[in-house]
């Protein structure tokens, strides 16, 4: 059978991924696996109709598809979301995909990877296709023969499903969305900035005007050190490459090729409080926004909105897109900013509007006055720990300033060095051998956990 694999990275063939596609090529070689360069020839696609129209020809003439991708900030490239925009702006290149089985193939280093899977099978789901699963490798799986094997098994499954013609069922439902015109009638320059300085990053498009007066509206409602910025201004001339050119000394390979590293420098870097938004595009928000986020790889893994005050106005149907909530939160959370709201145009009026836009500034200006950051969650403290054994280990001679990050802020925190800890786990351990002992602490064992709490509480008042 012949299968059009879609290579998600800019590398082309030099690529983990396509290294795991090779060698699927040389085991099942009764199948045909043609691999289509989509990222490294984002720019040619988008420019040429005739390119985009020989790729869908390809997928039209295909038995299945294989999406096979690196995850950059758990999501694919900005140049692989650039190809699936144009997809759904024809009905043709549609209808290319409908019906046709498909799978995914990423590698990555596991980092919040089930966000970048969500996606693309939400994508199937919403192209009619039959979906017959995703295998996520780390990057170094294909040195591993265990894991190899487990390829293996995966591609076998999914030819043998589309031979079968097994049923696949949709885990994803259409999305629709209906937003009100959101006419502002905020009042002008109300809340006072004070010292503190406020970018408004936007992608607002000529046919956006939600997303324009979202954006303008919580502008002219702050007085002070305002600055708006559309992303389409920005010369910005590539996506993210994946070269790796930045994992020295955060260096990026484009710095003097196009404007984005000295705009994030002056504008972003120095801002205290950032309003992010964007306009939902198939499952996310636009490849102009996955651009401008891809980019931000050449600070490497440091938390680069450290300190910062973030709220993010959506324009779309957030409320049914879960995945992409939960990718806003990781982004927030991973990047070190306090994430303050997410307000979007799903509302009944533009006066309900207005409110939550008010509300947003009011709250932005308060937490970065009081110095309020939100603890961290699961997604950058999970991160930190996978990262951290990544930039000691194997990862150190390649991501030196990420090492030097990690090394001057104490995140390299093992082995532990809690020395009551160890002694206590020492006297207490062989003790729960005993049955009676045993007994006796776990009986008491809600009692100690709260114990120094109860101190403290008691303390207050004295």
């Amino acid at each position: 059978m012949k299968i059009a694999v879609l290579n998600g990275s800019p590398k082309g063939l030099k690529s983990i991924t396509m290294q795991s596609v090779q060698f699927i090529k040389k085991e099942f070689a009764q199948h045909e696996l043609e691999i289509i360069n989509i990222s490294q020839k984002a720019n040619k696609i988008k420019k040429d109709p005739e390119t985009l129209n020989n790729i869908i020809e390809k997928i039209k003439a295909a038995d299945a598809v294989l999406w096979a991708t690196p995850v950059y900030y758990f999501l694919v490239p900005s140049q692989y979301k650039t190809f699936i925009e144009l997809i759904f702006q024809e009905d043709k290149n549609i209808n290319a995909f409908r019906d046709k089985y498909t799978a995914v193939l990423t590698t990555s280093v596991h980092l919040l990877d089930h966000i970048a899977h969500n996606y693309l099978n939400a994508i199937c789901d919403d192209l009619s296709m039959k979906f017959l699963g995703s295998f996520s490798a780390d990057m170094h799986d294909f040195l591993d023969d265990k894991e190899r094997q487990r390829l293996l098994l995966f591609m076998q499954s999914f030819f043998n499903g589309i031979e079968k013609k097994l049923p696949t069922a949709k885990k994803h439902g259409p999305i629709d969305h209906k937003a009100i015109e959101y006419k502002p009638s905020m009042p002008d320059g109300r809340i006072d900035m004070g010292r503190h300085k406020c970018v408004i990053l936007n992608d607002a498009e000529e046919n956006q005007s939600n997303l324009f007066n979202m954006a303008n509206a919580v502008a002219n409602h702050l007085k002070g050190d305002v600055e708006v910025i559309n992303l389409y201004d920005i010369d910005i001339k590539t996506g993210c490459q994946g070269c790796y050119h930045c994992a020295y000394d955060n260096t990026c390979r484009f710095e003097k090729e196009d404007e984005f590293v000295g705009v994030f420098n002056s504008k972003i870097e120095p801002a205290d409080i950032l309003l992010f938004c964007g306009t939902i595009k198939d499952r996310y928000l636009s490849s102009r926004w996955k651009l401008f986020i891809d980019r931000t790889f050449f600070k490497q893994h440091v938390p680069y909105l450290s300190g910062k005050q973030l709220g993010f106005l959506i324009s779309g149907p957030l409320k049914k897109n879960p995945n992409l909530r939960q990718a806003l939160e990781a982004y927030s959370d991973l990047m070190g900013a306090n994430l303050v709201d997410i307000i979007t145009d799903e509302n009944e009026s533009s006066e309900a509007m207005d409110a939550l836009l008010s509300s947003l500034a009011q709250r932005l200006i308060d937490f970065a006055e009081k110095g309020y950051y939100q603890p961290r969650y699961f997604y950058s403290i999970g991160a930190m720990k996978i990262m951290r054994d990544l930039f000691w280990g194997k990862y150190r001679f390649l991501c030196q300033a990420d090492h030097k990050f990690y090394k001057n802020n104490g995140i390299y925190d093992f082995p532990q060095k809690n020395y009551k800890d160890r002694m206590l786990n020492n006297i207490v351990i062989p003790l729960t051998r005993i049955p009676s002992v045993r007994k006796k602490l776990y009986n008491s064992v809600q009692e100690e956990m709260i114990k120094p709490y109860a101190k403290i509480l008691n303390k207050i008042g004295e």
